[in-house]
């Protein structure tokens, strides 16, 4: 008895109260900045003539969600490949190569739009492959190979349209009107949202128009009444006021599982923390961390894939300029979701919370008209420099815990 009594409270031993747990975990931060965004915003949009705060209402959170997911799912590969001490510069360049590429063979090669796709996801990879290869065989800091390629892919895109359209910068669906019994822009739009693969990039999540519908007529969300062509007549219509939830949404929820399975469930996960923490120490250990390094840096690009063909599937046009400043953002979110810049020290479920902020701030603002839109980089540029202090105080406490 006196043994088991001396075990449990053996000076050796130290009890980490809840608070102390909850504080060293790098999404803490996070999940807290979005939580008080959200009830903020909440608050500002709410009005006394109305019984519904406007950032609540349907439509404006499809609005901010869908900007949360895209820029989130860039976020997730940044945040992997941050997490392995490296850095992407080149990811906004990918994204616009990137569209070129999706449209383009649809646009002036009459290429079925899924083997599109297809084709872009696998030069997104070529792009990763070569990035991390590089950075690999001549060890100069990922910062300058990738700002490197940043201008290589902005030039490659600029002189690939200009080549194809004749001096413009810019690749449009409308140039199928008039073939494959296309009559206008929106039957165009439709023909390359027409395949079972080229739909999971555009448009909402199956079901969801659907589920809102019934949920409008049970008088649950909030219904508007549009008028609407039947039959070449103008009939007035009651329809929800949000069509669904957006297809970039799963593509964030999906990316995000598996990026948290793979870190926290798989051995490369522990290969991508000790290859950020200590590279020659993980090397050591026998930590294979070039070889992380090129597939996180493919995974950063494949990304930027995914995010490029959402864009260029939903407007049914890409321009030179598409992706522009997105890797910065992409870093933002990483940052704001915990994720050190020395790398070694973050988490996936961070970069999410760290989108929605972004996505809450960027769209709330025009919602609850508190402000003018231009003020949102100035809270940008401060939340980010908040969560940079804050993150470096969790991980100093997170290290004296040890």
């Amino acid at each position: 008895m006196a043994a088991s009594q001396a075990t449990n409270t053996d000076e050796r031993i130290r009890q980490v109260s809840f608070l102390n747990r909850l504080l060293s975990r790098p999404e803490f931060g996070a999940l807290a900045g979005a939580l008080i965004v959200f009830i903020l915003f909440t608050i500002f949009s709410w009005k006394p003539d109305i019984n519904f705060p406007g950032f609540l209402r349907p439509r404006a959170v499809m609005t901010w969600l869908k900007f949360s997911a895209e820029i989130g799912i860039i976020g997730i590969g940044a945040t992997l490949l941050m997490i392995a001490g490296e850095f992407d510069l080149s990811v906004g360049s990918i994204i616009a190569v990137a569209g070129v590429i999706a449209l383009t063979p649809i646009v002036y090669f009459g290429m079925a739009p899924w083997l599109a796709i297809l084709l872009t996801l696998g030069f997104c990879l070529l792009m990763g492959w070569v990035n991390g290869t590089i950075v690999n065989w001549t060890r100069l800091p990922s910062f300058i190979v990738t700002l490197a390629f940043l201008y290589i892919y902005r030039g490659l895109t600029l002189v690939s349209i200009r080549w194809l359209t004749d001096g413009s910068t810019r690749v449009d669906v409308q140039r199928l009107v008039g073939q494959h019994d296309i009559s206008s822009v929106n039957e165009a739009r439709a023909f390359i949202q027409s395949d079972w693969l080229s739909r999971m990039f555009a448009g909402e999540i199956w079901g969801t128009p659907r589920l809102f519908a019934w949920l409008g007529e049970l008088g649950i969300m909030p219904t508007s009444t549009r008028n609407i062509l039947v039959d070449g007549v103008r009939t007035p219509v009651v329809l929800p006021v949000a069509d669904g939830i957006p297809v970039a949404v799963a593509w964030w929820i999906i990316l995000l599982i598996l990026a948290i399975i793979l870190m926290q469930r798989t051995r490369f996960g522990n290969w991508v923390y000790g290859t950020g923490g200590h590279e020659e120490s993980a090397r050591n250990m026998g930590v294979p961390t070039k070889r992380v390094k090129v597939i996180l840096f493919m995974g950063t690009a494949l990304c930027a894939g995914i995010f490029a063909c959402l864009q260029a599937f939903e407007f049914g046009s890409v321009d030179s300029l598409r992706g522009n400043l997105k890797e910065f953002e992409a870093i933002i979110v990483a940052v704001i979701g915990g994720t050190l810049l020395t790398g070694g020290y973050g988490a996936v479920a961070g970069a999410f919370w760290g989108a929605l902020i972004y996505g809450m701030l960027s769209r709330g603002i025009e919602i609850v008209s508190w402000m003018q839109s231009d003020w949102f980089r100035i809270l940008l540029g401060v939340g980010l420099l908040l969560a940079v202090m804050f993150n470096t105080y969790i991980r100093k406490r997170a290290t004296e815990a040890k």
